[in-house]
């Protein structure tokens, strides 16, 4: 079974200010590893590095996040290309939701995923093969 993270899940792994949803991800995250069930996505990348060095409150050093980030490259990582776009813009309409949401729906389709961890959608809610599992619900 394949299981997308969406950023907000990879995030909380690292957050310091949130430590029960820290350990939470942290070993979801180590869990489906083992398992070898993560998929991420290149948007996926690009936002974990931005937010865990500029946007929590205790942001990461750079050469740690640098470290985190390449250590993420070592799951399967779906590439957003142009098709990807064009699909996450037809999702969003279809769906009624953000545009960069729809991306990360679409990469986790694209990913052939069935699950998508992520807090940023209704528990329980299915996009196109993939049910999201909110781990902090």
């Amino acid at each position: 079974m394949k299981t997308f993270f969406d950023t907000n899940v990879l995030v909380y792994a690292f957050d310091v200010d949130a430590p029960a949803k820290r350990k939470k991800a942290a070993q979801l995250l180590s869990e489906r590893a083992a398992a070898g069930e993560v998929l991420v996505s290149t948007q996926v990348l690009q936002e974990f590095y931005v937010t865990v060095t500029r946007k929590l409150a205790r942001p990461l050093a750079e050469e740690l996040a640098l470290v985190a980030t390449r250590e993420l490259t070592a799951f399967p990582v779906v590439n957003v290309d142009a098709n990807l776009v064009l699909a996450a813009i037809g999702s969003s309409r279809e769906h009624r939701i953000s545009f960069w949401d729809a991306l990360i729906v679409e990469a986790a389709r694209s990913g052939g995923a069935s699950v998508l961890y992520s807090e940023d959608f209704s528990d329980g809610r299915s996009f196109a093969g993939a049910t999201v599992k909110n781990p902090f619900a």
